[in-house]
């Protein structure tokens, strides 16, 4: 029978602890993550610790073909209920004929698990796509949006007991960013860091543990602009001017341009007075995160925001060096702000 096409993350977890195996998983996508919980789960859990040393292959797309694959999946268990084969970086194999011939009639004593990272299956194989579903499961692993981000660290650290507040997580997504492989090991390193009496992370064990200043960073940044502040905001841009490891124009640009292009959409929301309805208009989890918004509806008119973003565009371009002979990031960094607050 067919998987859904919309299989998630969750449902393939869930099905996996509860011991129901595929006989296909093909596991592609640009975020890496993702596809190692599910390949490494399968290969700790789907056999036994007796069992791996003859019923566990591992292959890479490099060294292998289609066909070696196919051959490597057709092979029977010895003394288990199951044989394993993962296939890493199986974005390597050129023809995969092999494979999609395999897949029409998969053993179902084999479990075959192929990791396609950083890209996906060519659209235009759409029998190759249906013969995967067909055979078992087919996983898209995409990067996180800027507003799963937030959601997907609180969720990390409540899963081991670890409270977190906003100020905390908010830093945390702006260093390290969508990069869940890494975001993860640095999340990990807090966990370690922590005391067993006091399992919270606040914004001084973020600056003591990642390095991210808990006063001057992207985040106060924007908090300085939305608010209107100008001697925070210079306080900060002066601060990353002489730091710059610790903040620059690269990393703030990004920062701003979401707010300000969320900014302009929610002057289009219908109930824009309604925290609520201005929440769900820019399709935010909680009314909570839709505050800096209606404070910067309140500081900011919708053609200035129109203005600011035309002007974000043009310091993005020039801090690529177009139309920009010799202007040093710095002093783009204060251009912008003082055009954004006066």
């Amino acid at each position: 029978m067919a998987e859904p096409k919309n299989v998630t993350f969750k449902s393939i977890m869930s099905d996996l602890k509860a011991q129901k195996y595929a006989p296909v998983y093909y596991l592609m996508g640009e975020e890496g993550y993702y596809i190692d919980q599910l390949s490494d789960y399968i290969a700790e859990h789907a056999l036994a610790p007796e069992e791996r040393d003859f019923n566990q292959t591992v292959l890479f797309g490099s060294d292998v073909t289609a066909s070696q694959v196919a051959d490597a999946a057709r092979r029977y268990p010895m003394m288990a209920k199951r044989q394993v084969v993962i296939v890493k970086e199986a974005q390597n194999i050129k023809n995969t004929d092999a494979l999609e011939k395999y897949m029409k009639q998969p053993l179902k004593s084999t479990v075959l698990v192929i990791c396609h990272k950083n890209g996906k299956i060519d659209g235009r194989k759409r029998e190759y796509v249906k013969t995967i579903q067909q055979a078992g499961v087919l996983f898209e692993s995409k990067k996180l949006s800027d507003r799963d981000l937030l959601p997907f660290i609180d969720d990390y650290l409540s899963q081991r007991q670890v409270s977190i507040d906003m100020k905390s997580t908010q830093l945390i997504a702006e260093a390290i960013g969508s990069d869940l492989s890494r975001l993860t090991s640095e999340l990990d390193k807090l966990l370690i860091s922590l005391p067993e009496n006091d399992r919270r992370v606040t914004p001084q064990v973020v600056e003591d543990q990642i390095g991210v200043s808990k006063d001057f960073n992207g985040f106060e940044l924007r908090a300085a602009i939305v608010n209107r502040d100008i001697y925070k905001a210079n306080q900060i841009i002066n601060y990353f001017d002489k730091n710059p490891k610790a903040g620059s124009i690269y990393s703030f640009l990004p920062l701003l341009f979401n707010f300000f292009q969320n900014l302009m959409l929610a002057y289009y929301c219908p109930q824009r007075q309604s925290q609520e309805a201005v929440a769900g208009w820019l399709e935010m989890r909680s009314p909570w995160a839709a505050k800096e918004y209606m404070t910067g509806m309140r500081n900011y008119t919708g053609r200035k925001v129109l203005e600011i973003i035309s002007k974000l565009r043009e310091i993005d371009a020039k801090s690529k060096g177009l139309d920009n002979a010799n202007t040093p990031p710095g002093e783009l960094m204060k251009e912008l702000i003082y055009y954004i607050l006066h």
